[in-house]
């Protein structure tokens, strides 16, 4: 069964939040490593859970497409809840790297 075009976009925006979480957790662990501070490790914790999460939804994109593909509304939900996602990574990576 073909991946709608909304779930290839969702799957798309998993990658990219990724490469950002990526980034987020090479700084903070740079930052731990010189502060050792509960703050920088919760962040770094956080970055890696939600890079986990975005791993195993890309997983499930390409393995459980039928699961996805039935409703269009779904599609439509996870699209909308991705972009919202890559929107907050954005802002938090480009203000943790400024």
């Amino acid at each position: 069964m073909a991946m709608g075009t909304q779930i290839m976009a969702a799957s798309a925006l998993s990658g990219v939040n990724i490469v950002f979480l990526a980034a987020l957790c090479v700084v903070w662990i740079r930052n731990y490593r010189t502060f050792r501070t509960a703050l920088v490790l919760g962040l770094l914790a956080f970055a890696v859970v939600m890079l986990l999460e975005n791993a195993f939804a890309l997983y499930f994109f390409f393995t459980m497409q039928s699961f996805y593909s039935g409703d269009p509304h779904v599609q439509q939900a996870v699209l909308v809840l991705r972009s919202l996602q890559l929107v907050a990574l954005a802002t938090l990576t480009y203000v943790t790297l400024r």
